[in-house]
């Protein structure tokens, strides 16, 4: 219980404090949005980082050689947990944002420091606003920053990390308009550090994976009219065969 007060602590004395940075941001982003973006990315890495690490949050990062670095890519990935989005931030080295749900958007200062790190906000139960988002996503990426999704949905919240809901197929959308390479991300043990004893946060060791980009356009006809379907089986056997080695050791 300790650490969670600590964690939370953190977070909203760095969000109470933080305004008059944030104020700063403001007026920067107004004529150079992209630096704004990049100073923004380097204050919130820092502080996920110290997060993880007063949490005792051990992260080992698989795959790195798939990150393509001269363009940007939509990440997909298995979500287990809040954590998820701090391990993401800190292993992915370029621009980078998340898909986020609309809830976020409602929270004083911390969706400033969201939409500053290139989030977006999803109404899933607003065609017209899901679609806006999307297109957001679009521009996004045509701008050369990444974008994160959770094609879950939600928080899987199963016992077993094996156990993936079904991928919503036009969660890939940003990917299919922008011809961008898609990333499955596979992770594990964030759980373990928060949700699966909430309130609780304990240390743990976490595996975050990045398979092999792909693009939707270049898949066989069958896998690319259910590319959700098709990166849900990729990232399932990423699990799979981790699973295999945590048992092995």
């Amino acid at each position: 219980m300790l650490k969670f007060i600590l964690v939370a602590s953190i977070v909203i004395l760095f969000l109470i404090f933080s305004i008059p940075i944030l104020i700063a941001e403001k007026y920067i982003g107004r004529r150079h949005p992209e630096k704004r973006s990049r100073q923004s990315l380097a204050i919130v890495r820092t502080v996920f980082r110290f997060i993880l690490k007063v949490v005792g949050i051990r992260v080992t990062v698989k795959g790195m050689e798939n990150i393509p670095k001269d363009t940007p890519v939509l990440y997909v990935g298995n979500h287990r947990s809040y954590f998820d989005i701090l391990v993401g931030y800190t292993t992915v080295p370029t621009p980078l944002g998340f898909m986020a749900k609309k809830e976020m958007e409602r929270i004083p200062l911390l969706s400033n420091w969201m939409r500053n790190v290139n989030c977006l906000f999803l109404d899933r139960e607003n065609i017209r606003e899901g679609l806006k988002a999307i297109l957001d996503g679009v521009d996004k990426v045509k701008n050369g920053v990444s974008i994160w999704i959770f094609p879950e949905g939600t928080r899987n919240d199963a016992e077993d990390y094996l156990e993936l809901m079904p991928f919503k197929e036009g969660s890939l959308k940003i990917a299919e308009k922008t011809g961008c390479p898609v990333v499955p991300v596979a992770i594990t043990g964030t759980a373990e550090a928060f949700e699966s004893h909430y309130p609780r946060i304990k240390s743990s060791q976490v595996t975050i994976e990045f398979g092999k980009p792909f693009i939707i356009k270049g898949l066989e006809p069958q896998k690319k009219k259910f590319a959700g379907a098709h990166t849900r089986e990729v990232i399932l056997d990423m699990l799979m065969k981790e699973k295999k080695q945590r048992e092995g050791n």
